[in-house]
């Protein structure tokens, strides 16, 4: 499923950004920060995916192309992506299979690009694997860990926003500070990252503050975040 906020006709003269959430959550969690960016005056799709049950290989390689094709994107001047979490690993994993022909920028907000010690412990946890999915065993730090099978540097301009600030109890255990709760400001990094930005924020608050939303245009608009 997919929310769409847009202005009929303007698909093909509006720069269009697609906004995907993390893991075993929902659009509703984006949906805030969609709209902000829509406000910009971007077409924005703030898309539902199965994060839980299709493996990230099967949502990369598949699932996000066909969307894209379902929603007719690449009539757009230009195509953004905004992605949370596991999201951005998504997202990453098609640009190395399926690079749109009007691609743009791309904005990760709080990305385990280097894993999460948290999803290490977690996935020991019966309770947390039923929870988060079948994806929860490889968003870890370990040999099996699915970022390390993506492209370790980047070839597009990129920007990422990292939090600081944790509310989740078992980062305090099991992450390096400086944190969000959930993944550690280190793992955020890319090589050849264009910008990066570093807000107080826990790793799902981020998606609620106006200066999260203020960032993204600008890094959309400029390349750069606004200093």
């Amino acid at each position: 499923m997919n929310s769409s906020i847009n202005t009929p006709g303007a698909a093909i003269r509006r720069e269009t950004v697609v906004v995907l959430h993390g893991v075993a959550v929902s659009r509703r969690l984006t949906a805030l920060l969609a709209r902000r960016i829509a406000a910009a005056g971007y077409e924005v799709h703030n898309l539902d995916y199965p994060s839980r049950t299709l493996s990230l290989p099967e949502l990369g390689d598949r699932w996000l192309p066909a969307k894209l094709a379902e929603l007719e994107v690449g009539r757009a001047p230009r195509l953004h992506f905004v992605a949370h979490s596991m999201g951005g690993l998504m997202v990453r994993r098609c640009l190395a299979t399926y690079r749109p022909p009007n691609l743009g920028r791309v904005v990760l907000i709080a990305p385990p690009n280097r894993g999460s010690a948290v999803a290490d412990h977690l996935q020991r946890w019966r309770l947390f694997r039923g929870v988060i999915g079948r994806n929860l065993v490889v968003l870890g730090t370990g040999p099996a860990a699915f970022w390390r099978s993506l492209p370790q540097s980047v070839d597009c301009e990129l920007g990422v926003i990292a939090g600081n600030r944790a509310l989740n109890p078992f980062g305090r255990f099991w992450l390096e500070p400086p944190h969000d709760g959930t993944v550690a400001v280190a793992s955020t990094r890319l090589e050849g990252q264009s910008d990066h930005l570093v807000l107080p924020a826990n790793h799902t608050g981020i998606l609620l503050r106006r200066d999260t939303a203020d960032q993204v245009v600008a890094f959309l608009r400029t390349g750069k975040f606004a200093p």
